[in-house]
């Protein structure tokens, strides 16, 4: 998979440092709620807002790499994006991450190729 991306697009989201192994922070770049987890040392960003009800995720339970909703325990990889089990019927967004100086950045405008 590759992306497209201009380099004013990236945003800084939070100092990576402040993310331990196993957690998850949530953080407003650009007006739009994003969750950043850090999964086995690795950094993945998602849409905050469960696709199935408005919650924020970040109020959920974050096991290994799946996401729990606080609201009605729909899960969600937080790798990809994709929806586990009911009452989710949507993926959930997905964001292209990179570490800049210590610092997490967020592309909300990544565009993927195949």
């Amino acid at each position: 998979m590759e992306f497209s991306m201009e380099k004013n697009l990236w945003k800084k989201a939070i100092a990576a440092g402040e993310i331990g192994l196993g957690e998850m922070r949530s953080v407003e770049i650009g007006g739009v709620n994003v969750a950043i987890y850090n999964v086995e040392g690795r950094f993945y960003a998602t849409s905050n807002i469960c696709t199935h009800e408005v919650a924020f995720l970040t109020e959920g339970w974050l096991e290994g790499k799946v996401i729990e909703c606080p609201l009605h325990a729909g899960q969600f990889d937080v790798t990809t994006g994709k929806g586990l089990c009911a009452p989710i019927n949507c993926d959930l967004q997905t964001y292209a991450v990179r570490i800049v100086d210590q610092d997490i950045q967020v592309c909300l405008d990544a565009v993927t190729f195949d």
